[in-house]
């Protein structure tokens, strides 16, 4: 899985614009089977976003959807755009974030009528979880928050066809109404997502902005009014939860990482009894007496050098992300680590000293970086140098 990748789907070029104005960088990725993606990151941060335009349907939606998990393996899938409102629940402008999604176009045709059988997809718990809690702190909107007039996110299913809905007294809108009436919004894709994220294994994620009522009102002066503004609020509440999933993948990652790291790390407890005080500290090693911390990650071979060396370049390459270091620094950053890699892989007489060697001048190039510098230290010491 790419732990600081999202998958962004859309079906119209309006609300690809909407979330393509979010990402800084924007560079073409294209798949062996034409498929276009964007590839950038969320505007100051580290989250890398791959964008893509399905086009309307769900059929489109689930093979662009199915291409994209398996071409990235995100951390999630979000599919963001534009619907109509079922019921008055949802103003326009305001965000629905599907709680599960209903594929309405299952049924039985007898004589008594059309007898609903839809499919339907439950929105991944953890991502359910993070979406409320952004609907709570409620700083994810552009403007002001807390303004009357700020958009809000509402939480419910999500009813998805192959027809677009334009009707309140038709026999269809009036047959989707009796049969999905917990249903907030309307829309033509998430059921195609949410199936390709299922066969995958992928979490899912369907987000959308109100811009009509889908009462006969629709393509009017006033819904074009407020489309832009409904994949605009999409786009917003879709980018931060990117980004709040990445954050969230790269703090279980650290996490596991310090666990892995203390538990190899021995320790002893040494006691200083000196004027009747009692000193107890968590130690590395103790020689004479000079305490030794076990500060960085323990490499005892050039498996485990080659392994956090590969660790070190995501960090370089976050940090870059984030504006720390300019592109000539990381282009030379990521050329020592390569070549310190390379020799760390070798069994040769001189090996070792070529990798600490190339890594002492990665500290000096990356120097204004504290954080980096710190992260290097035991793998400069590993490699054969000094710390």
């Amino acid at each position: 899985m790419s732990k600081d990748l999202v998958v962004i789907l859309t079906a119209l070029n309006l609300e690809y614009q909407a979330v393509r104005q979010r990402l800084a960088d924007p560079r073409v990725h294209l798949h062996e089977r034409g498929t276009r993606f964007e590839v950038g990151t969320v505007r100051g941060t580290s989250c890398r976003v791959a964008l893509a335009l399905t086009n309307k349907g769900n059929h489109s939606a689930a093979v662009i959807a199915e291409r994209a998990i398996q071409e990235f393996s995100p951390v999630a899938a979000l599919f963001v755009g534009v619907a109509g409102a079922l019921w008055e629940t949802a103003r326009l402008g305001d965000v629905v974030m599907a709680t599960h999604v209903y594929a309405y176009h299952g049924g039985t045709s007898e004589d008594d009528g059309l007898k609903a059988r839809p499919r339907v997809w439950e929105a991944p718990h953890a991502i359910s979880q993070l979406g409320s809690h952004l609907a709570r702190m409620n700083n994810w909107a552009d403007g002001a928050p807390g303004h009357e007039d700020a958009p809000q996110v509402r939480f419910g299913a999500i009813a998805a066809g192959e027809v677009v809905q334009n009707s309140k007294i038709s026999a269809e809108a009036q047959w989707i109404r009796q049969h999905y009436n917990d249903a907030l919004a309307i829309e033509m894709e998430a059921a195609g997502v949410a199936q390709a994220g299922h066969l995958n294994g992928a979490p899912v994620a369907i987000i959308r902005g109100i811009s009509d009522r889908a009462d006969g009102t629709k393509s009017s002066a006033n819904d074009r009014s407020w489309q832009p503004r409904a994949a605009a609020n999409a786009a917003a509440f879709a980018t931060r939860l990117a980004v709040e999933l990445v954050g969230e993948q790269e703090q279980i990652a650290m996490s596991r990482t310090d666990r892995a790291h203390s538990a190899d790390r021995p320790e002893e407890r040494v006691s200083n009894t000196a004027h009747g005080s009692t000193v107890g500290i968590m130690a590395g090693s103790v020689k004479d007496s000079n305490v030794h911390m076990n500060t960085g990650p323990k490499v005892t071979g050039r498996k485990d050098l080659v392994a956090e060396l590969d660790g070190f370049r995501e960090h370089v390459m976050r940090h870059h992300a984030e504006g720390a270091l300019d592109d000539d620094t990381c282009r030379e950053a990521l050329a020592d680590l390569d070549s310190a890699r390379r020799a760390a892989r070798e069994n040769t007489p001189d090996s070792s000293k070529r990798a600490a060697m190339t890594l002492k001048r990665l500290r000096g190039l990356i120097a204004e970086c504290p954080v980096l510098v710190a992260k290097l230290a035991p793998l400069v010491v590993a490699a054969g140098g000094s710390a």
